[in-house]
C-alpha cells in the first residue's frame, strides 16, 4: 500500500482501535463500583490513543505530528498501568491479551515516530 490518505489506513491506528474495543468489552464486566472510577479512566486513556494518532495524522508540521503521537504513547503507558491494577484488584483474571495488544500498538507507534524523526 502506498502513502496513507486517511488515518484509518494507518496500521497503528487500526491496532489502537482494536485495543479500544478490547478495553470496552472487558470493562463491561467490571464491578459496578468501578463504573465512574477505573472503568472511566481506562476507557478515556484507551480512546485517547487512536484519537491522538488521528489528530497527529492531519498535522502538517513534523514536530506537531510527533507531539500528538507522543501524547498517544503517554496514554498507552497509562493504560498499561490500568491493566496491571485491574488484574491486582481481581477485576480481570488475566491481562495478557490486553498487554500483548498494547505492546503491538507501542511498537507500531514507536516505529511511526522514528520514521518521522528520520524525515526531519
Amino acid at each position: 500500500m502506498g502513502k496513507a490518505v486517511h488515518f484509518q489506513q494507518l496500521e497503528v491506528w487500526q491496532e489502537a482501535h482494536r485495543l479500544v474495543l478490547m478495553v470496552y468489552r472487558v470493562t463491561k464486566e467490571f464491578p459496578g463500583e468501578e463504573r465512574f472510577g477505573l472503568v472511566s479512566q481506562m476507557r478515556r486513556a484507551a480512546v485517547s490513543i487512536p484519537a491522538n494518532i488521528a489528530e497527529g495524522f492531519k498535522r502538517r508540521g513534523l514536530p506537531e505530528k510527533i507531539r500528538f503521537y507522543n501524547i498517544a504513547e503517554g496514554s498507552l503507558e497509562e493504560l498499561k498501568y490500568f491493566f496491571i491494577l485491574s488484574k491486582d484488584l481481581d477485576c480481570i483474571n488475566s491481562n495478557q491479551d490486553l498487554m500483548a495488544q498494547a505492546e503491538t500498538v507501542g511498537r507500531l507507534l514507536n516505529g511511526l515516530i522514528a520514521s518521522i524523526e528520520h524525515r526531519k
